[in-house]
């Protein structure tokens, strides 16, 4: 029996010690609080704007197309706009598609601040070329060309920028870079209306879209060689403890879902197997696919939809009216990726953008009036392009490590896009000036994925209370504890 008179050892603090205990946990987070925003602020600096002229000259360069379009494209071709003019449109996302996945382990394999910027040259000498064809053949060999070398940006971007940012900070940043979809439609538009104008050296109207614009790409992928960092690891920019501390709080963020850090992970087929059998792989895909029908069409089509409203025989007017749509999706974009972020939620900013895209492409197929019409295309604009950057969000946040989000958003991006197939071809010029199929077939697409964003969310809820009623505390027990990844009970999905 214990002696009464003999003082117990307590395993607690003494009031004193524990106060300089919680003084000290107090320091040392508002130490690594100054840290995370001073890296935060650092990367915004040193990486946001090369992702956004990516992005930005990507979405000019495979769209201007429909720019050129109006500006005689078809005509000196010799190719009709209701059927060969959506098979140059089509053809685009063949090898698209097919590079998402090994273009985003190549990624991992090789510098991310050589491989990004050289896609981004190549398809700025391709696009620049185009203005050089003068058959459809040419043409369809350029269009090949361009979605060969941008097929692999999306993918690669995300799991760029998971290299340097924690799972809730993801999503802001891709709507900044995102927003620049948008812009890019107002921008080419307006940069469209001038160049269909110019007559120079032989060529007038559209092949200068292309040379100007493919010229400023591929001067844009150049300063990429020289400024992009490839990891934090290797940031020139950032002190030897913020190399640390970057590197450290991705391990944290991880939530045990591995045990290196982004620089030292290696390829395990493992991973390969967790991505390819993981749901919300496939409901992301299913979601993003109905999404992009839209939002694809919309991009490749507003200058036609535009001007089927009493523009028809004033093109540069119509490429001037596709501005203001587009900047509204922009500033959608923004807003939604930061109130996302705040609130650490996706589904609902999805679900959203479905209605009010469906509000949009409801008045284009309800009203005779003109100006009812124009602004649907202001609803769509901001409905539909601020889901992707949601989905790209979602996808990332809710699958790791980094090997397993890397192939999920290729196989995510290779699934979705997909959705060309039917982008390309719903927007026929035998349907002008009204377009009702291509706006009922969009309609239609928004209202299933409005559906399939409430399944995924239910399910990604419905996994999160069993991991909180330690019913996946089992999968402690396995014996590569290290690669549970997304599966382990620690980590928690983002609705």
């Amino acid at each position: 029996m214990d002696d009464p008179e003999k003082p117990t050892t307590s395993t607690f603090e003494s009031p004193v010690d524990s106060e300089k205990g919680t003084a000290a946990t107090a320091l040392v987070s508002t130490a690594n609080a100054d840290l995370d925003r001073r890296l935060n602020r650092k990367f915004d600096l040193h990486i946001l704007p090369w992702i956004f002229g990516i992005w930005l000259f990507s979405f000019i360069d495979r769209s201007n197309i429909g720019n050129a379009a109006l500006a005689g494209l078809p005509e000196d071709l010799g190719i009709s706009r209701g059927t060969s003019f959506n098979i140059a449109l089509l053809v685009f996302y063949v090898p698209y598609i097919l590079v998402d996945v090994p273009s985003n382990l190549l990624l991992k394999r090789v510098r991310a601040g050589i491989y990004l910027p050289s896609l981004i040259t190549l398809w700025g000498i391709v696009c620049a070329c185009t203005g050089l064809v003068r058959n459809f053949a040419s043409l369809i060999a350029c269009r090949l060309l361009l979605g060969l070398f941008e097929g692999g940006i999306l993918g690669g971007v995300i799991i760029y920028l998971a290299m340097f940012y924690r799972r809730h900070e993801m999503l802001y940043r891709s709507g900044l870079f995102y927003c620049a979809a948008p812009l890019s439609g107002a921008f080419g538009g307006l940069l469209a209306s001038a160049l269909g104008r110019v007559s120079a050296g032989g060529y007038r109207g559209w092949p200068w879209i292309f040379f100007v614009e493919g010229a400023a790409t591929v001067v844009f992928g150049i300063l990429c060689f020289i400024f992009m960092p490839d990891t934090p690891a290797l940031a020139k920019f950032l002190t030897a403890e913020e190399r640390e501390w970057a590197l450290q709080r991705m391990q944290n963020d991880a939530s045990g879902s591995t045990a290196v850090t982004v620089d030292d992970e290696k390829l395990d087929w493992r991973w390969v197997k967790m991505a390819v059998e993981a749901p919300q792989t496939y409901l992301c895909a299913a979601i993003w696919f109905f999404v992009l029908v839209p939002l694809y069409s919309f991009s490749l089509f507003l200058p036609s939809i535009v001007a089927g409203m009493g523009y028809t025989s004033q093109a540069t007017i119509a490429q001037l009216f596709t501005a203001p749509p587009n900047m509204a999706g922009f500033f959608a974009v923004i807003l939604a990726a930061h109130f996302s972020d705040k609130l650490k939620n996706r589904g609902c900013f999805v679900a959203v953008g479905c209605v009010v895209g469906i509000c949009g492409y409801i008045m284009l197929l309800a009203s005779d009036r003109d100006q009812v019409r124009y602004g649907g295309t202001f609803l769509i604009a901001i409905g539909v392009f601020q889901i992707s950057p949601m989905l790209m969000g979602w996808v990332s946040n809710n699958l790791a490590p980094h090997y397993v989000r890397a192939v999920a958003s290729g196989v995510v991006i290779s699934i979705a896009n997909c959705s060309a197939f039917i982008g390309t071809f719903i927007y026929l010029q035998r349907d002008a000036p009204k377009y009702v199929l291509g706006h009922s077939v969009s309609l239609g697409a928004l209202v299933i994925a409005l559906a399939l964003t409430v399944v995924q969310t239910a399910y990604l809820h419905w996994e999160n209370n069993k991991r909180d009623r330690g019913e996946r505390d089992h999968r402690l027990a396995e014996e590569n504890v290290h690669l549970l990844g997304h599966r382990h009970p620690s980590f928690r999905y983002t609705l």
